[in-house]
């Protein structure tokens, strides 16, 4: 694992458009993708897993409840993996993480937590196709068909269309990433895409480890994180893009008047030094 420590706004800009460019087509393109946490000591844990430790069995009740007590509201998702998707972006404990295509949506899940500004913050950076080697054959053929490094919800429900599906396609865990279709604003305000393990009890991260994977982490110090947030905010990235509608507004609103600078800015002169 890489660590960089981000000094501030332009550092991070640096740090991650820095290498981002193809050469064989002329443009900026990449294949990475980007979680941010407010929070450096927090793993790369689904909710799933920290909610439900003590029993992930609990997985297939807690799913089967969200079904039948969210049905009306549910009645238009025919899809398990749609319906999962809607679960994440809901609260319910899952075993999906959430990711995002853009460095700087990362960058405002790593700083919207005021609660957590007394902490270093850090953006999470995989690069997708180092993952794709060791997913089943099936998979593999199914990405190369499509020409692609990433399942949609379709190309999921074609080989794997439950849980148990996929967990019966390896006898080793493998971990793949899916984008789902854009039937949220959030989902797609977010930019978002999902990793999910084929074993609820393995993480991602002891996926990284078994196979020596390439990971890096943008570390956020305390110091800068009040510097990146109001600099997000200025070129539209904050919780009213966000979280469409009246509760993002309100987050918003709470943050951006909340008396931070003589807290978190008060070493710091006009030109961020």
């Amino acid at each position: 694992m890489t660590d960089i420590v981000i000094h501030g706004w332009d550092d991070l800009q640096q740090a991650v458009f820095g290498d981002v460019w193809d050469d064989k087509i002329k443009r900026y393109r990449d294949n990475r993708i980007y979680r941010g946490v407010g929070d450096l000591s927090w793993a790369l844990i689904p909710s799933l897993n920290r909610i439900c430790y003590h029993n992930l069995n609990l997985e297939s009740q807690i799913l089967r409840s969200f079904r039948k007590y969210g049905y009306a509201e549910l009645a238009g998702y025919q899809s398990f993996w749609q319906v999962l998707t809607v679960a994440q972006h809901h609260g319910l404990p899952t075993r999906l993480l959430d990711w995002t295509y853009s460095p700087l949506v990362a960058a405002h899940f790593a700083t919207q937590d005021i609660s957590c500004y007394d902490r270093d913050g850090v953006i999470w950076c995989l690069n997708v196709p180092d993952f794709n080697p060791y997913l089943p054959n099936v998979f593999r053929k199914h990405l190369e068909t499509e020409n692609s490094n990433i399942f949609s919800i379709d190309m999921l429900e074609k080989t794997a269309p439950n849980l148990e599906a996929l967990s019966s396609l390896a006898d080793e865990p493998f971990v793949l990433f899916f984008e789902p279709s854009s039937m949220i604003d959030r989902i797609a305000n977010q930019y978002a895409l999902f990793s999910v393990v084929s074993d609820a009890s393995y993480l991602i991260s002891e996926i990284i480890d078994t196979h020596k994977i390439e990971c890096c982490r943008y570390i956020i110090p305390k110091s800068v994180k009040l510097e990146i947030r109001d600099k997000l905010d200025y070129i539209n990235i904050s919780e009213r893009m966000i979280y469409p509608g009246l509760d993002g507004i309100c987050r918003w609103i709470q943050r951006r008047y909340s008396n931070l600078g003589p807290t978190y800015n008060r070493d710091r002169n006009y030109h961020g030094d």
